[in-house]
């Protein structure tokens, strides 16, 4: 399985809302979260994403300096609950750093990571550099991977 990366403008009405879907149920329903999903930065990132059997699995936006952060970022990063514990979360995020040093030749991802994806995150590279803080109501930490030169 390969995950497809397409900017906003190449996502198909079906692709678009399937993806919107995934992050609904697990970011607001799963998680108890009402916030704002729709942050305008989905415009111009670089949605990563995997449908497995006609089904949206997982998911990711990727974002260019300046977006959110000084630094590339990857965000909104989920997998469905049926298929967690398979690997896929961190296929996902491999492609993810792929792309963005082969794309965008980046030297730096920073991230904002909810605090029990942790250990996920740094086993994956990323170090903490922020102290915790709330982030719609769930706990995160900014964590930056950076790549030698």
């Amino acid at each position: 399985m390969k995950f497809e990366f397409k900017h906003f403008s190449e996502l198909t009405a079906d692709e678009l809302y399937d993806l919107l879907q995934l992050r609904s149920e697990v970011f607001v329903v799963e998680q108890n979260c009402v916030y704002n999903d729709l942050d305008s930065h989905d415009k111009e990132a670089i949605h990563q994403f995997l449908r497995k059997d006609g089904v949206m699995v997982a998911c990711s936006r990727l974002l260019k300096p300046g977006s959110r952060f000084n630094d590339c970022s990857i965000g909104r990063v989920v997998v469905k609950e049926s298929e967690r514990g398979t690997g896929l979360g961190i296929q996902m995020m491999e492609e993810a750093k792929a792309y963005i040093l082969k794309e965008w030749k980046a030297d730096k991802i920073k991230i904002s990571a909810q605090k029990y994806l942790q250990k996920f995150y740094e086993d994956l590279g990323f170090v903490v550099i922020t102290e915790e803080y709330l982030e719609d109501g769930i706990p995160h930490f900014g964590m930056i991977l950076e790549y030698k030169k």
